[in-house]
């Protein structure tokens, strides 16, 4: 043995890292300011990351931090879903046990699934908010206990992390973003191959500016040579140091091995291969000790105590002797915080593990699956079953693996660990034929096939293979593996194709219909399709009513109409027959926004409504966030945005409760719309950042892009409304066209163009969807799609170069609103506008048309919708009008004036304004005298009369054009030309105009017509 030179082979010296362990420090230090910091500390194996992170933590611990530690662990070649989170979260329970049960506080069911300590995990349907709200809730754990005490969270040995461990350390690096909280990981580089899955992830935190990425170097040989001597306690010779720099090539764990192995030459001197080092001081301990540290090696990453006892059948006495030779040789440690010993380098279990021969590695499993069957309690029970499972087929007995694999992939799923739970079926499915006849006899689909409806079987019928299937589709879309989920439905379909099972054969096929559209393959509506004709005419089932409410949903999205409306109403009558409550629910909420669609509005919202007390009431969590999206986003499109907003504020508190996400995001979006239409505009433009912000779909996206556009276009800033637009138009894609998405896009298209000169490809967008059409119940969508297009026809009307074309596009429009519903207050105003519009644009407006227009949209609470007409209706007046309606006119023009002002509605300000000046009203209260702006054409003698009617002359209007813009008569604008040609000492309008130019007296854009808002 090593006497005293064993006890320092670690050495007590922390050498190098200086820089790095700064880092640290600066993270720390950056923390405790309330901004969260992820860090990434890679290196090769051996190298030191461990150690680092010792240091790291001990020093924090010293300025007051919490510091919970969780590893990785991997048994076999497999790892345990979450372990490293529950590991840290079991700690910070130790530390802060009244601050984690606070913030977990009304949560428990769900984070029981990372910490069964919190209480029994929750039950229900799998859906894709199931992992999503997990994470959420778990990022506002550590937030909430982070927000009194500064919290290290540290996860080594990330290459062995399993895959819902990754999803969970990715979704946190990207959404944390208060308190005092320091997440670190670290992994071994040099592991990392291409196919590594960690590589992915990896690529993806590159990206995150947030994240800090740390790579660990060997050592040089001056550190090398203070490593040795703090082992050693006394300088090494300079040959010594001279071998170990140049056989260990700086590695920190390797220049131990070879200076313990030099120290102990005498007996075993450096042998050729460093793997064959790290087994000499294996083979060097008694054979007792020898013997556990091979069991060791097979169990896992860590061993209880219990467990080995059980696992190496030694007398106690002579376990723990054995376990005193292994601690004391360095090879083994006990665990921290745990009853049990790993190995103090993964190295050296990897070497021992690597050693031990097929079937000696074969028994050592099947004694460890014995003891753990015989004693349950051996493990912690969230790791159980994975244990068993894992330990089962690494013992190549396919009779006990089965049916441990699919206790495993149950306790998985129920853990919202779905990409675990896949595996572990595609491992069941790989010894589904080798395992007897009579273990599958006795597994029952009630005990493992939770999310495949049981189409009316015999719970008492065995499980079948297409039950296995069914759950990995399942499991593989709600992990996001949506192409293996897709392999696994064609080959479920490919068996059913020999079997009379409809009903089977329907529910695959509307899991390929998700997939489809996930995998942004398509719209999805042919698997749907198929689905239906496959249940035509069978009894009431659960998957029939699925079918039906999936199918109405879908035409909801892209076709709504009466035949959607009748799937809809059949789903719920289906879904309430068999007792499909959740079916029922989700069906109910379609039936009642289609309802709306079609007119019966208040019976559609009474619908909603109801469904939305009900799964409020019973915490349905992915029917409560659908019903605050879809309930205010019907009221705002039938104009009730102020109930809207309150329902939406609600929303936005019970899903940031339940940790829905992107739940949250949407009515995020939803409410930056209806702010827009209440005219409060600067909290729209908070609402839809915090939409783009929140979503982790492309929807909440793209819904907050257009209304930035919208926002945009509205303040004059059209090249930022261009991009927001592109933003838009690339979040929704081109796979799957919805009303919803294509019809916003198209009328923001025709915004655009419009306001950047575009007039030709404004009328081509209008064609297009005018060629498209309107289906039923998108007239929300189509009526201020119309109105832009109307308004710009109006607005380019004096403009000789816009006539071509003009007929066709007022033509279309004209037909199309004669088709829209208007049964709405907010439809029946656009019809009126739009109306209102065409007959501007044919040149025959009058006060009566835009007097009616105003009367519709003064109850509606659309400040900038009723200024924009206003406008419109003083615009009119003034045109032939009295001394009596002047003083209208006057007043409609302050009132539209104060609400532009007030959005900061630049164009229509400016649209406002100039009519004011060129009709010589005061906007602003003859109590209140407005400053008049600096004429630049005074230098020329120019009145403010005449500098008007120069810039109208240098646009190349007639004198009778300028009589109708300034509402004189043409004989008065003939004496305002004289004049002008007179001051300018030119003979001819043209030249009139080559001098305005030449002198800059106005500005490129006043020169072009501007529309009205």
């Amino acid at each position: 043995m090593l006497g005293a030179v064993e006890t320092r082979s670690v050495s007590p010296v922390f050498v190098g890292r200086a820089e790095e362990l700064g880092t640290l420090h600066d993270a720390l230090a950056r923390s405790r300011e309330g901004e969260p910091q992820a860090l990434l500390i890679a290196g090769e194996a051996g190298v030191g990351k461990t150690r680092l992170v010792e240091e790291f933590a001990a020093a924090a611990r010293r300025r007051g931090a919490v510091v919970a530690l969780g590893g990785c662990v991997e048994i076999g070649a497999d790892g345990l879903p979450f372990a490293p989170f529950s590991t840290a979260l079991r700690a910070l329970r130790r530390e802060l046990p009244g601050e984690l049960a606070a913030a977990a506080a009304g949560q428990e069911e769900e984070l029981a699934r990372l910490l069964p300590e919190l209480g029994e995990s929750g039950t229900g349907r799998h859906d894709e908010d199931g992992m999503a709200r997990l994470f959420e809730l778990t990022a506002r754990l550590l937030e909430r206990i982070a927000a009194g005490h500064t919290v290290v969270v540290a996860l080594e040995d990330l290459h062995w992390a399993d895959a819902s461990t990754r999803h969970l350390l990715a979704y946190l690096f990207r959404t944390l973003r208060t308190g005092r909280l320091v997440v670190l990981a670290t992994y071994r580089s040099d592991d990392i191959h291409r196919r590594h899955p960690l590589r992915p992830l990896l690529a993806e935190l590159d990206r995150l500016r947030t994240v800090r990425r740390l790579e660990l170097a060997r050592f040089s040989r001056e550190e090398v040579c203070r490593q040795v001597a703090g082992i050693l306690a006394h300088e090494p010779a300079p040959d010594q140091i001279d071998a170990i720099f140049e056989r260990s090539d700086g590695n920190a764990f390797f220049v131990e091995e070879l200076a313990v192995a030099g120290h102990e030459g005498c007996r075993t001197g450096l042998t050729d291969s460093l793997r064959d080092l790290l087994l000499v001081r294996v083979e060097g301990m008694p054979e007792p000790a020898q013997q556990v540290a091979r069991i060791v090696a097979e169990g896992g990453s860590t061993v209880e105590y219990r467990l080995l006892a059980a696992v190496a059948r030694l007398a106690e006495d002579d376990l723990i002797e054995a376990l005193r030779a292994a601690v004391n040789a360095s090879i083994l440690a006990p665990a921290p915080g745990g009853d049990g010993y790993r190995f103090r380098h993964s190295l050296v279990r990897e070497a021992v593990s690597d050693d031990l021969l097929p079937g000696e590695r074969s028994r050592l499993n099947r004694r460890y699956a014995e003891a753990l069957e015989s004693d349950p309690t051996l493990v912690p029970a969230d790791q159980r079953a994975a244990r068993l499972a894992s330990y089962w087929y690494h013992a190549h007995d396919p009779a006990k693996a089965l049916p441990a694999v699919l206790d495993a992939s149950v306790e998985a799923r129920h853990r919202h660990a779905y990409a675990e739970q896949l595996r572990l079926l595609e491992r069941a499915m790989e010894l589904w034929d080798t395992a007897p006849d009579a273990v599958r006899r006795t597994l029952r689909p009630v005990d493992y096939a939770e999310v495949y409806p049981p189409c009316g079987c015999d719970p008492a019928t065995p499980l079948r293979h297409l039950d296995l299937l069914a759950e990995a589709a399942v499991a593989g879309r709600l992990c996001g593996e949506r192409e293996r989920a897709l392999k696994i439905t064609k080959r479920a379909l490919r068996l059913l194709d020999d079997e009379d099972d409809p009903l089977r054969s329907a529910w695959f096929w509307i899991q390929r219909s998700r997939l489809v559209q996930g995998l942004a393959r398509g719209d999805g509506w042919k698997e749907i399709a198929t689905a239906q004709e496959l249940v035509r005419g069978l009894p009431p089932s659960e998957v029939h009513a699925e079918v039906l409410a999936t199918a109405a949903h879908w035409s909801m999205l892209h076709e709504p109409g009466p035949e959607a409306l009748t799937a809809a109403e059949r789903a719920v009558e289906y879904a309430r027959m068999v007792g499909a409550d959740d079916i029922e629910s989700n069906a109910r909420l379609t039936l009642g926004g289609l309802m709306v669609d079609a007119g019966q509005i208040e019976a559609g919202l009474t619908h909603m409504y109801e469904v939305r007390d009900e799964v409020v009431a019973r915490s349905l969590a992915s029917i409560v966030g659908r019903s605050h999206v879809n309930l205010p986003s019907v009221l705002e499109g039938v104009g009730r945005s102020e109930e809207s907003v309150g329902i939406l504020r609600e929303g936005l508190r019970l899903t940031g409760a339940m940790g829905l996400r992107d739940a949250e995001a949407w009515i995020w979006s939803n409410l930056a719309e209806s702010l827009i239409s209440l005219g409060r505009w600067d909290e729209a433009v908070e609402a839809a950042g915090n939409a783009q912000r929140r979503g982790q779909t492309a929807g909440p996206h793209g819904s907050g892009a257009n209304s930035l556009a919208f926002l945009a276009l509205a303040r004059g800033h059209v090249p930022e409304a261009a991009r927001h637009l592109a933003e838009g138009r690339a979040a929704y894609g081109p796979h799957d066209p919805m009303p919803q998405h294509d019809l916003p896009v198209s009328c923001l298209t025709i915004g655009v163009a419009v306001a950047e000169g575009r007039l030709p490809d404004a009328r081509a967008e209008l064609a297009r969807t005018l060629e498209s059409g309107f289906p039923p119940g998108t007239q929300r969508y189509a009526w201020p799609l119309l109105l832009e297009a109307a308004t710009a026809e109006a607005d380019a009307r004096a403009l000789p170069a816009a006539r071509d074309g003009r007929a066709e596009a007022l033509d279309g429009i004209f037909r199309t609103v004669k088709r829209l519903t208007t049964n709405a207050p907010v439809w029946l105003a656009h019809e009126r506008w739009v109306r209102a519009e065409l007959q501007r644009a044919e040149g025959r407006s009058t006060p009566d048309t835009w007097s009616e227009v105003v009367t519709a949209f003064e109850p509606l609470e659309r400040p900038y919708d009723l200024a924009r007409v206003r406008y419109r209706l003083a615009e009119s007046l003034l045109t032939g009008g009295g001394e009596d309606e002047r003083d209208r006119a006057t007043e409609l023009l302050r009132l539209a004036h104060a609400v532009a002002r007030h959005l900061a509605a630049r164009p229509l300000a400016d649209s406002v304004t100039a009519l004011a000046q060129r009709a010589r009203l005061p906007l602003a209260p003859v109590s209140e005298p407005a400053l008049a702006p600096a004429d630049p054409a005074e230098a020329l003698g120019l009145t403010s009369r005449e500098r008007d009617v120069l810039r109208l002359v240098a646009v190349g209007h007639t004198n009778r054009r300028i009589a109708e813009e300034l509402f004189i008569s043409p004989k008065t604008a003939s004496v305002h030309v004289s004049n002008i040609l007179a001051k300018l000492g030119v003979s001819g309008r043209g030249e009139a105009a080559a001098v305005a130019h030449r002198l800059g007296l106005f500005p490129a854009e006043s020169l072009i017509p501007r529309p009205a808002g």
